[in-house]
Formats: C-alpha cells, structure tokens, sequence
C-alpha cells in the first residue's frame, strides 16, 4: 500500500513566533517602584494599553513575582488590573519554577511563554532553566505590541475572549475538585453541547489559528492558511470540519478541526486536531467517530495520517483505540485504517449537535 499522492502542507514547528503567554513581573516590570518597601506604586507607562492590546489579541498574561501575595493582589486590584491576569504566582519561591507552574497550569508548551523581568539574575534564572522561554527585559514594554512573536496573523471573535474562556476553566476546574462522586457524573453535571458540522466562511480564520497553535491533541501538526482552507471548504473532494463546545459555565468556543480527503474508494483523514482545553472533557472522540459514520454512510474506507511531533502521542492512541490499524509508513508519516466494524457510540454525557 502507498502513501496518498496528495503531499501534506508543509508543516511548521512550533517556536517563539507565536507567544500564547506573556508572564510579568510586578517590582519595576509592571509598575514603578517596590510594593514592600512602602513605595506608592503606579503602572510604568505603556503598561495599560499593552494589558489591553495583548488581551484584544489573545495573548495570555500572568505573574512571576517575589512579593506577598495579599499585599500584591490588593494593589492589582487596586490598579484596575488583576482581571487580566490567570494563575498568578506571586510568593517567594523562583521565578522559573513559577513560569513552569504557569504554563503547566494553562496547559501550554514553554516555548509558547515569554516572561518579562526588570533584573538580569531573574531573566538568566529562568533562560537557565528553560532556554525556550523568549526572557525580555522590563524596558522593552513600549516594544513588545510591535514584536513579530505577539502579533497573530489573524485576531479573531475568540481572541477577545480567551482570557474570560480560561477563566471559566478556573471555575469548571475548582468545581470539579469540589465535586464528590464519578467523573462521568460530574461531566454530566456540566451539561455540554458539542456542535459540529461543515466549517462556514466566518469559521476559517479561527480554523487557521487553530492549526498553527495546537500542537498536542493534533494528529499530524499540518498547517493550512485561510486561501488553503478557503479552497477546501468550496471542494467537493475535500471535507472540512469544525467543532465547537459549550457547557454551563459558558463557552470553550470553536475547539476541533478535521480535513477530511474524499477518494473514490476511500476518505483520508489529513488532519485532526482538539484543543487541550477540552483534554479532561471527554469528547476527544467525537469528532472522529462522527467522520467514521460518514465515511460508513458513503460507503468508503477511512484512512488516516499520523505525524509524530513529540507531544502528540495522546492522539497516535485515539487512533489505535479508535479501531485504526497501520497499513503503511514512510519515515516518521503513519497511514492508517478502519475498516468500520466497530464505531464508538457518542458519549451519553454530551449532547451532540451535528448541522449542515
């Protein structure tokens, strides 16, 4: 059996481009002056309207500082910021175990976080420690909106409200540690509503983030620009699927994609990816069941590609749990198939919401 003719999109690897985090010192970093030796702190200049455009952008903000934690959080509230901040670190632990907390927290790689640090010791601490981490000095504030690494390609309705999504997993997340009893009870009791069907042209430039910024639950790591992904919308040998998901504490917004290669005798799964917010939601399988029972309908085989990228394994087993077995492999790229004997039923804790 040989490899498709179709050559995969260049893949990109992930790195410093694309900041998802930005981690601030508070002590001359965010504001001037040192809160515990009595100074009446203010913000520096330039900080406020880069809180609010890095916010507008989708880039992620939180704290690395040595400071009492009530003294600090008091003062950020005080300053009309604290709400822009996740999972902050404030305590008297180091820096890059802090920036490590932080990521590990959100879920995100650390070559995805940049820290920003008035003290040179702080910023070779953590680039010590973490090389891949993108360290700045607490000058370069009025610099960091123009930098390449915080300008996404695209901004879109869900940049907005990133922030206000990882917040609601903050209380989803102390929800579930409070909750007494089986995991699929407490799912349950979280009242999701998955929706998939074909993507619409106003889904395309978050289809693009996504494949640019998921790195984990994606399949091959391949990345499509919107023209690409604008042209297999309109193909009638390609499908492209996008994914959603809501549940009683708001949305996750659009979350899921699939590009599905339609072949006379069988359907090729180019690329399908989940964000890692939804890992610990159980609806990683959704997706690809609902391509299987399309497939079935059709009358058509299921193949799949897999591309290793070091962090993806998670979904290497959705596949073989999933029914798929190798039939080819050419270096690091794994074809594989289903022959749609077994389907997994959709999980009876979520409401599956299928439209076009």
């Amino acid at each position: 059996m040989s490899m498709p003719e179709t050559a995969p999109v260049a893949t990109e690897s992930p790195s410093q481009q694309a900041i998802k985090v930005l981690v601030w010192d508070l002590d001359n970093t965010l504001w001037d002056g040192t809160l515990l030796e009595g100074d009446d702190v203010r913000l520096r200049p330039g900080v406020q309207e880069l809180l609010e455009i890095l916010d507008k952008r989708g880039i992620l903000q939180s704290i690395a500082s040595k400071n009492d934690h009530g003294a600090a959080m008091a003062k950020l509230e005080e300053l009309g910021v604290a709400e822009y901040f996740l999972y902050p670190q404030i305590h008297w632990s180091s820096k890059a175990a802090s920036v490590e907390k932080i990521a590990k927290t959100i879920n995100i790689g650390l070559d995805t976080v940049a820290f920003l640090d008035d003290q040179p010791f702080e910023r070779d601490e953590v680039n010590h420690s973490f090389p891949m981490v993108l360290t700045l000095d607490a000058n370069e504030v009025s610099a960091l909106a123009g930098r390449k690494e915080f300008s996404p390609r695209f901004i879109t309705d869900e940049s907005a409200l990133r922030r206000s999504m990882y917040q609601a997993d903050e209380r989803r997340n102390a929800a579930e540690g409070d909750f007494v009893g089986p995991q699929e009870d407490f799912l349950e009791d979280l009242e999701m509503k998955f929706i998939l069907g074909p993507a619409q042209e106003e889904d395309l430039k978050r289809a693009e983030e996504l494949t640019v910024r998921t790195h984990q639950l994606n399949t091959t790591g391949y990345t499509y620009s919107y023209d690409e992904l604008a042209g297999f919308r309109d193909s009638e040998d390609h499908l492209l699927l996008v994914a959603g998901l809501d549940d009683r504490y708001g949305t996750y917004g659009k979350i899921g994609l699939a590009l599905v290669e339609k072949g006379a005798q069988a359907w090729t799964i180019k690329l399908l990816l989940m964000s890692c917010r939804v890992m610990s939601r159980g609806v990683g399988t959704i997706l690809l069941n609902h391509i299987l029972h399309l497939a079935k309908e059709a009358g058509v085989k299921v193949r799949a590609e897999f591309l290793s990228n070091d962090r993806n394994r998670m979904m290497l087993i959705t596949y073989k749990f999933g029914g798929f077995r190798e039939i080819d492999r050419t270096g690091d790229l794994i074809l594989f198939e289903n022959d749609l004997e077994r389907i997994q039923p959709f999980p009876s804790y979520v409401d599956v919401v299928v439209t076009g």
